[in-house]
């Protein structure tokens, strides 16, 4: 069995120490497998020439059992024809091969059953060369990711310190007072070009545009149903537009409340 002890030494070796330890994991898991198999190519030749081996010491003896019985033959024939003497020298004969094939067969069961040993390593063996290729992805997958997972610690080990999160800190302000600049700008040439009477104007309309509180609580009210029935006037004033000041609205709530009174 000692055909199988540098396979049995690669199969049995602790892969992950291996893989630890090797530079390139990829390329060392390869050359592992193409070892195995170049000694799996040297076991086989050894168990096959085993097996020959076995076979010629079973036809030996086989064929010295044939000539044991053929000594016999003659033996036997000797005494039917009266020759003794031939008969005796026949049976010496018979009894050298007889004693010859019984060791011979003794021989051929020792080296049958070393043979069957060595047929059973030889799968087991091939076996665990199927089963490292299957593994051999695995393990390479797992050496990644375990790489992959150190140079992430690594980085964010660099990330931990100051400098990195200031950086972004300094380009956000930078990027603020940026734009806060360019509305500052913005502002400038608004205020201090173009027609400046046209522009106060302009503010002027936008101011006086909007509709008082006032107006907007009668017009509410009159939505809810709570003025009298001279109120859809003061409404339809409201929807036209109006935009009177204080004084004329509390005028036609004024109204509203006398119409009633008329009536």
């Amino acid at each position: 069995m000692g055909l199988f002890d540098r396979l049995a030494s690669l199969v049995k070796s602790n892969i992950n120490d291996l893989i630890s330890s090797a530079e390139n994991p990829e390329k060392m898991l390869n050359q592992i497998i193409v070892d195995m198999r170049d000694q799996l190519v040297k076991a086989k030749q050894q168990v096959a020439a085993a097996i020959a081996d076995e076979k010629r010491l079973r036809d030996q003896f086989e064929s010295e059992y044939k000539q044991s019985q053929d000594w016999e033959q003659k033996a036997m024939l000797a005494i039917k024809e009266g020759r003794d003497d031939l008969a005796k020298q026949a049976l010496l004969r018979q009894s050298e091969h007889f004693s010859h094939a019984q060791q011979l067969e003794q021989t051929w069961q020792s080296h049958q059953l070393e043979t069957e040993k060595l047929k059973a390593a030889l799968r087991d063996l091939n076996d665990k060369i199927e089963e490292a290729k299957r593994k051999k992805n695995l393990l390479l997958a797992r050496q990644r990711r375990a790489q992959a997972q150190k140079r992430i610690s690594e980085t964010m080990s660099g990330l931990s310190e100051k400098s990195a999160f200031e950086a972004f800190a300094r380009m956000e302000e930078k990027i603020e007072q940026n734009e806060r600049m360019i509305k500052a700008s913005s502002e400038i040439d608004e205020e201090f070009s173009g027609d400046r009477l046209s522009q106060d104007f302009k503010r002027l309309e936008r101011s006086a545009g909007g509709v008082s509180a006032d107006a907007q609580l009668l017009a509410l009210k009159q939505k809810m149903g709570l003025l009298p029935s001279g109120a859809p006037k003061q409404n339809r004033q409201l929807n036209a537009g109006a935009t009177g000041d204080d004084e004329t609205v509390h005028a036609e709530i004024e109204d509203a409340n006398e119409e009633p009174r008329q009536g």
